[in-house]
C-alpha cells in the first residue's frame, strides 16, 4: 500500500502544477460572482436559485477537473515512457492504477472544497441574509463522490486506448448512468432498482437546493454505491492495463 500511496502523492504533486486546476476553479469563483446578477433574482427565491446555479458549477468545474486529469495522465506517461520507471521499481500495474486514480481523487476533492466555500462565501454577501449556505457541503460531497466515479472510468478506458476516447467514453457514462430513469421509463422522481447501474443516486440538487438536505443514512448509500462502482472499474482498469503491451 506504500507504494500506491507513494504513487498518489506523486500525482497530487504533479497536478498542483498543471494550470488547469487553476483555471477552472479561478473560473468557477468567476461565475460564481456573476450568479446574483441573473435575471430570476428579486421574485423571492434568491436562496434556492443560487444553490441550484452553484451546485451545477461546483459540478460542470468537478467533471472538467476529473477528466482533464483522468483522461491524460496514463496515457501521457506511457508516451513519455516515464511509466518504466515506476513500474521498474517493483511497482505492479494494479498498484499504478490505484494509485494515480487515488490521486487525481484526492486533487479533486480540493478543487471542489475550495469551489464550495468560495460559493458559500459569494452567497452569504451577495444575497445579503444571515445564513451560511451549509447545505452546499452536501451537494459537494455528492459531486466528489460522482466525479470520482468518472474518473475512474475514465482512468479505466486511458489505461488501453487513448485520451480522446477516454474523455468521450466517460461523458457517455455520466449522461447514461444519468438518464437511465427516462431510459426505463420509470415514473418521475424514482430512483433506479439497486440492480441497475445508475448515476442518479448521487444527484442531489433537489433536496439540497430545494429542501433541508439529506440524512446520514443517504450519505451512507452513496458512499457504499461510490466504493462498489470504483472497486469495478479500478478492476477493469488494472486487467486493461495488464494486457497492455508496454
Amino acid at each position: 500500500m506504500r507504494k500506491m500511496y507513494a504513487i498518489a502523492a506523486a500525482v497530487v504533486a504533479d497536478a498542483i502544477r498543471r494550470k488547469v486546476v487553476w483555471a477552472v476553479l479561478v473560473f468557477a469563483v468567476f461565475l460564481g460572482l456573476s450568479i446574483p446578477s441573473l435575471p430570476s433574482y428579486g421574485v423571492g427565491v434568491a436562496a434556492s436559485v443560487f444553490r441550484e446555479v452553484a451546485i451545477a458549477l461546483t459540478y460542470a468545474a468537478a467533471i472538467v477537473v476529473g477528466l482533464a486529469l483522468s483522461a491524460t495522465r496514463i496515457p501521457v506517461e506511457v508516451e513519455r515512457r516515464t511509466v518504466f520507471n515506476v513500474i521498474s521499481r517493483d511497482v505492479r500495474r494494479w498498484q499504478y492504477v490505484a494509485g494515480s486514480w487515488l490521486g487525481m481523487f484526492i486533487v479533486l476533492g480540493g478543487v471542489i472544497a475550495l469551489c464550495c466555500i468560495a460559493t458559500i462565501a459569494i452567497g452569504y454577501f451577495s444575497i445579503g441574509g444571515n445564513e451560511l449556505m451549509w447545505r452546499l457541503l452536501q451537494a459537494a460531497f455528492a459531486i466528489w463522490l460522482e466525479a470520482g466515479v468518472v474518473m475512474a472510468f475514465a482512468v479505466m478506458l486511458s489505461c488501453y486506448f487513448g485520451a480522446i476516447t477516454a474523455v468521450v467514453g466517460a461523458l457517455a457514462f455520466t449522461f447514461i448512468g444519468h438518464a437511465v430513469i427516462s431510459l426505463l421509463q420509470l415514473p418521475e422522481g424514482t430512483r433506479a432498482p439497486w440492480y441497475i447501474p445508475s448515476l442518479d443516486i448521487f444527484n442531489v440538487i433537489n433536496p439540497v437546493a430545494l429542501g433541508t438536505g439529506y440524512g446520514l443514512t443517504y450519505a451512507i448509500a452513496m458512499t457504499l454505491a461510490f466504493f462498489a462502482w470504483v472497486v469495478l472499474l479500478l478492476l477493469g482498469a488494472s486487467a486493461l492495463f495488464g494486457i497492455r503491451d508496454l
